[in-house]
């Protein structure tokens, strides 16, 4: 996964420390582990911010997450920023993907998509019961789960793919290399031969 492309998403740190709901951390932010951008502290990352996104609303969940990257040394900045996933836009659908969830994983009846946006608020959240509880917290194991697996996987793909490049870079043209070679990585070679120039 390209440093570069998340250094251009992300927030700038100073931004994140003068966030109010989070200076009760302290110098806790000024940890330079929170700021590092590699596969392990990324993945961590999202795995937390994918598993605060459905505790409580926001200012909330900024400070869920910023303990939990905290606590795991993930990347604070990637973290926070995931929560906002939840934001007044989309919490209807979200939570009533939760409420789904959690009605399959009970077997109990649940309302349709226009009761549920109808009745939902914030305030009222707590309302639906045991059924959005248990769909929140399915969902919150399940997005950390994939959150991280798949960050891991996304970035050891790119590595790798770096890698080949390096290697038809560094070799000369070889017939019998290309033909060991897949396809895709063929077509990976001339394309970045074709950008070189």
């Amino acid at each position: 996964m390209p440093k570069q492309l998340l250094k251009r998403y992300l927030p700038d740190p100073a931004k994140v420390r003068s966030i109010k709901a989070l200076r009760f951390l302290g110098d806790k932010l000024f940890s330079p582990n929170l700021w590092h951008l590699n596969r392990r502290s990324v993945s961590r990352a999202m795995a937390v911010g994918l598993w605060a996104m459905y505790t409580p609303p926001l200012p909330l969940q900024q400070v869920i997450a910023a303990i939990g990257a905290i606590y795991c040394s993930a990347n604070l900045p990637i973290a926070v920023a995931l929560v906002w996933i939840t934001n007044p836009l989309t919490w209807i659908p979200l939570y009533y993907v939760a409420y789904k969830v959690g009605a399959l994983a009970l077997g109990s009846t649940s309302f349709s998509f226009d009761e549920f946006s109808s009745l939902f608020s914030i305030d009222k959240a707590m309302e639906f019961g045991t059924p959005l509880l248990v769909g929140c917290i399915i969902l919150m194991h399940v997005g950390a789960v994939v959150g991280y697996f798949g960050t891991q996987w996304i970035w050891i793909r790119a590595v790798r793919h770096k890698l080949e490049l390096r290697r038809f870079r560094t070799q000369p043209f070889d017939s019998a290399l290309m033909t060991r070679e897949t396809c895709r990585n063929y077509q990976r070679f001339l394309n970045d031969r074709q950008s070189d120039r």
